[in-house]
């Protein structure tokens, strides 16, 4: 069975509604990016960086899956499939997918602030129970925060992912548009001659050795396009 690795941004949730930060005008959900998703802005006031992450959590609670995370999970019954997403949201789950590497964290789980990344404090939130009171403790005594990965600091599931795709028979991007690193880099861990695909409804330039094939499309309807190529290659 061929191993088919996407990497995924925020255009794969646009569909459902669901905005993860992006662009550049420097805001997630009309907060600045800096005062909600970095070290500097959860040290000067964890309460408000809670309480954003607390609506945030009840936003993705009321999204679904679009077709598009539908189409990615229908093809683990023809393909070998991992999705590495730069997404926080657990939209390709929910579709189905059972191989989800998140590079930025995830937003239905807590941590310790003072070991983030120790999976002895790393606490799921389940629909019913998504709210986090502010000044709550994890396990450690510290503070729990959000289990993103905030700027500035280091991605480390990227190596796991990175072996992915070095691993893959076929590489597809979706909406994101490769200025964000090390997620951006991943492209550069393919093999010569494995068939890259990228789909997007923006033009984007993709620094790659490979031969891109670009469609030109929003995430669900991309998707469709893909879904009938890599049929037509299997018949």
């Amino acid at each position: 069975m061929k191993k088919l690795v996407f990497l995924t941004g925020a255009g794969m949730s646009v569909e459902s509604g669901f905005k993860t930060f992006r662009g550049a005008d420097g805001l997630w959900e009309n907060y600045p990016v800096e005062q909600v998703a970095s070290h500097e802005g959860w040290e000067a006031d964890p309460t408000l960086v809670t309480n954003f992450y607390n609506t945030l959590r009840k936003k993705l609670y009321q999204a679904q899956p679009n077709e598009g995370h539908r189409l990615v999970a229908g093809l683990q019954d023809c393909f070998d499939v991992t999705v590495v997403t730069q997404n926080v949201d657990n939209l390709h789950e929910r579709a189905g997918s059972e191989h989800v590497i998140h590079l930025h964290g995830e937003l239905t789980k807590v941590c310790s602030s003072r070991d983030p990344y120790n999976p002895k404090y790393v606490v799921d939130l389940t629909e019913d129970n998504c709210q986090v009171t502010p000044g709550s403790l994890a396990a450690d005594g510290s503070l729990l925060r959000p289990y993103i990965v905030f700027f500035g600091e280091s991605v480390p599931m990227i190596e796991p992912a990175a072996q992915q795709v070095q691993e893959a028979d076929i590489f597809v991007v979706i909406g994101t548009s490769l200025n964000v690193y090390p997620a951006a880099g991943l492209l550069r861990y393919t093999r010569p001659g494995v068939p890259v695909y990228l789909i997007d409804p923006d033009p984007i330039m993709a620094n790659s050795r490979q031969q891109v094939r670009f469609i030109q499309q929003g995430a669900s309807q991309g998707m469709r396009e893909l879904a009938d190529i890599l049929r037509r290659q299997r018949d």
